[in-house]
């Protein structure tokens, strides 16, 4: 950042001081009038970003001496280091020899105003705050009881001192009688030795205007023989001090009463009145983390190891059903189907009987169930199917139509938020509060990609490049799944709860488990286990379940073990 803001920069270089009337972030000074003209018709700045000098200050000052320039080498960032969590110039690549996650500093920033990520952070300000003012209420409430409980012991306290007033008086007169005989007899032999001490002190004030006079007025010999005498005194009156100094005489006396804690009945025979307790509980405030909404039902703790995972399977089902494109659990162990031919929802029940059909909502794709008895639909992207449905299952009603004007296919649920593939526009994320639309990669998507996520990961399938992607909420991505000789096509994708990752791979007829950090997999499911073209999976990670639907007839439960 320029050393003054208020001074044009350019100008500044020039040795000529004028005040800048704008701020230009990317070039990172001020302009004058003058200045900002040439600014903005010159082919190197006309597209840069210009803000009222102003407008400018009032951001904080941490934020205003962050700099765009490397302080060591005086160059632009340029690159961002994700292992050390740092900006980079060109040159500070050299401290960075052996860093592979060197990235365009560009590719992070771009849209980061409109970020999931940034919009994360303010979500999680909303809700500190939010946190923040709970406590802040609970602690006056508890103000507000401790002191009406200091009230009620206060009256408590005032009964029973009442019941034992006469006890206590007769008790406190003895005791101070006691303490005044005892203050009068110490005080009676301290003061016999003031008294000695003051008349040795007037002795040695006299003494010492002696000595004066002596000096003045006095012969040598008169002197001398008068020293002789003094010293002698003074040696008398020394050793009275280290004799007195060194007797029980000057030992520090005290008072104190020491009260007696045995007694319990105060009527009658107690001497202590009681004591004051402040007894403490675990507060029942309910603080919201935000990481872990989206587990407000306890999940049971998971041994999925990578290396150990294994399914064993409980139930098939007949969807009776064609092109299932997405599938999911209800909280009361229901399943539901979605059918992007016949547009319809089918629900079935925990036993795979039949509960009931959705069929007048309008193309369906994807579905996933966001909480309150709803799941969200997906509609495609067909001609005026640009729509994402919440539906209320047990009214078997569309609640709400949210217009995401583009085409969308799969779709996953975190914190109150739908991530969703929305093909050429990238992975988008919608708020269910106020509708806002954020994007979170703005890179061209595949026709039936879907998604699932984890803690602050997002996984997505391409089935024409035949791979699975993880990327963050900055769209950044962190690792590609690239083998098409063990899958094939993949479609469906869930995630459990040590960050697996499941897919069906519709022309490899399998689902593969990739490991969190995407250098393995293994094949869990094949064609030998019934899977023609899998569609479509969901794992339940309160029960630890995996449901796969294949693209036609029939889909299949599995404990994972």
């Amino acid at each position: 950042m320029a050393s003054n803001v208020s001074i044009c920069g350019v100008c500044d270089h020039r040795h000529v001081t004028k005040p800048s009337v704008v701020w230009c972030s990317e070039c990172e000074e001020g302009l004058c009038e003058d200045c900002k003209e040439h600014h903005s018709f010159s082919k190197a700045t006309r597209n840069h970003e210009i803000f009222p000098i102003d407008e400018y200050m009032k951001l904080p000052v941490k934020i205003l001496k962050v700099a765009q320039f490397c302080n060591k080498h005086k160059e632009k960032y340029e690159l961002f280091c994700r292992k050390h969590d740092c900006p980079c110039c060109r040159r500070c690549v050299e401290d960075h020899n052996g860093c592979k996650d060197l990235t365009d500093i560009r590719n992070m920033i771009h849209n980061v105003k409109s970020s999931a990520a940034f919009q994360e952070i303010e979500h999680a300000l909303s809700e500190t705050a939010e946190n923040i003012k709970r406590i802040r209420i609970n602690r006056e409430e508890n103000l507000a009881l401790l002191a009406e409980k200091r009230k009620i012991v206060e009256s408590e306290i005032q009964q029973f001192r009442n019941k034992i007033n006469d006890h206590l008086d007769k008790l406190q007169d003895e005791t101070l009688k006691e303490l005044k005989a005892e203050e009068e007899n110490r005080s009676s032999k301290i003061q016999q030795l003031l008294t000695s001490i003051m008349q040795r002190e007037k002795e040695i004030l006299e003494y010492k205007v002696n000595i004066a006079n002596i000096k003045r007025y006095a012969s040598d010999l008169q002197s001398f023989i008068a020293m002789k005498q003094i010293e002698k005194d003074i040696f008398k009156e020394e050793s009275f001090i280290q004799s007195i100094s060194k007797s029980e005489q000057m030992h520090q006396i005290d008072l104190s009463c020491t009260m007696n804690t045995a007694l319990q009945e105060l009527a009658t025979t107690t001497k202590t009145f009681g004591e004051v307790v402040a007894s403490t509980s675990a507060c029942n405030i309910s603080i919201q983390k935000m990481r872990n909404k989206q587990a407000q039902i306890i999940v049971p703790p998971s041994t999925n190891d990578f290396d150990n995972v294994s399914l064993k399977v409980k139930q098939t089902i007949q969807t009776k059903l064609p092109n299932v494109c997405g599938c999911t659990f209800l909280p009361d162990g229901k399943m539901i189907f979605s059918c992007c031919t016949s547009d319809q929802i089918r629900v079935l029940k925990p036993n795979g009987s039949y509960d009931f059909v959705l069929n007048n909502i309008g193309p369906v794709l994807d579905v996933v169930y966001i909480g309150d008895n709803s799941v969200a639909v997906t509609s495609g992207g067909t001609a005026g199917s640009k729509q994402i449905y919440i539906i209320d299952v047990q009214t078997r009603k569309v609640k709400k139509s949210l217009n995401v004007n583009s085409p969308n296919h799969g779709v996953t649920f975190k914190d109150g938020k739908l991530i969703y593939c929305a093909r050429e526009k990238g992975l988008k994320m919608i708020s269910l509060s106020d509708e806002s639309i954020t994007s979170i990669t703005t890179s061209k998507m595949s026709s039936e990609g879907n998604v699932a996520i984890h803690d602050d990961k997002l996984y997505y399938t391409n089935e024409k490049n035949h791979n699975v992607t993880c990327c963050d909420f900055h769209g950044n991505t962190m690792w590609i799944f690239n083998e098409s000789s063990a899958l094939s096509y993949p479609c469906g994708i869930s995630v459990d709860n040590d960050g697996n990752v499941y897919v069906a791979g519709v022309r490899s007829h399998n689902v593969v488990v990739i490991s969190t950090d995407g250098q393995r997999h293994r094949i869990l499911l094949s064609r030998k286990d019934g899977l023609v073209c899998p569609t479509a999976v969901k794992y339940d990670r309160l029960n630890n379940k995996l449901l796969v639907a294949n693209n036609y007839g029939n889909a299949f439960v599995y404990d994972v073990v």
